[in-house]
């Protein structure tokens, strides 16, 4: 199975389903590197015969916690991604690899542990299901920054629990845990934290176990448009959050979320 080198995802392939697995314990942030490596082993998986279904899992204690935006800044207190040249220079070129994500053609199963948190709750849409655990933490808390929703959340998840509940998550940043994902449907299956891997990669299986030409058909076809879908609209996404970050209260928002206490906003 030859594949791109990588430095902070695993892939591995047993049988017919491949393990993705994301190694930045122990809330595996995300940056444009690590999306480009996710996409990139996608990528290798479509064009592996042998590889039916992904499983995308990660270490540690979340899942992904979304960017270590930190106090925002760039002189190494957070990412540099939550600048405002960040979002000019960077985040476009992230969401162009999130699109890639979209854009794989096999079924991919999410074990979700831990935070899924705003870039972290997109990633964690890129697959088909979610296999989740009670501690599991999903949240779009980008206006509790003081900035837009991005990675093509204004699509992804709609389309997943429907206008109402995705506007609940987008105006309030409220985190759900694993049951309240359940019931609304933003997760498949909840299973205890030890039974995680184990429940991901049997579902994986059970799909596997299918005649592979016709899963990979009937999925483009319920996913038709999907990824040019996410393409448009993460280009607004963006124009969005590079204003809204040259904000007083994107300063204060990234703040007051590092310190972990509400923001100060006056609407500046």
């Amino acid at each position: 199975m030859p594949t791109p080198p990588f430095t902070d995802i695993g892939l591995t392939l047993d049988g017919h389903v491949a393990t993705v697995e994301i190694q930045r314990p122990p809330h595996n942030f995300f940056d444009f590197s690590l999306i480009g490596q996710i996409a990139d082993a996608f990528a290798a998986m479509d064009n592996d015969p042998q590889c039916r279904a992904i499983v995308l899992a990660a270490q540690g204690k979340s899942f992904c916690a979304g960017a270590n935006f930190g106090s925002g800044r760039s002189d190494g207190s957070g990412s540099a991604d939550f600048t405002e040249e960040g979002f000019r220079n960077t985040t476009g070129k992230l969401y162009r690899e999130a699109v890639r994500l979209f854009s794989c053609k096999k079924p991919v199963v999410g074990a979700i542990q831990g935070a899924a948190i705003g870039g972290g709750l997109g990633l964690s849409l890129v697959p088909d299901f979610r296999v989740v655990t009670s501690e599991a933490r999903f949240a779009a808390n980008f206006a509790k920054l003081g900035i837009h929703p991005g990675f093509g959340l204004t699509v992804t998840l709609p389309r997943l629990i429907g206008q109402q509940q995705a506007n609940l998550m987008f105006f309030t940043g409220r985190r759900l845990s694993g049951e309240e994902a359940l019931a609304i449907g933003l997760a498949d299956q909840l299973v205890p934290a030890d039974k995680l891997r184990d429940a991901a990669n049997a579902l994986a299986n059970e799909i596997a176990e299918n005649a592979p030409l016709a899963v990979v058909s009937v999925r483009a076809t319920v996913r038709q448009g999907l990824s040019d879908a996410i393409a448009k609209a993460t280009e607004h996404e963006l124009k969005e959050q590079q204003w809204l970050r040259a904000t007083q209260d994107a300063e204060e928002g990234i703040r007051s979320v590092a310190e972990r206490r509400p923001g100060n906003f006056v609407g500046k």
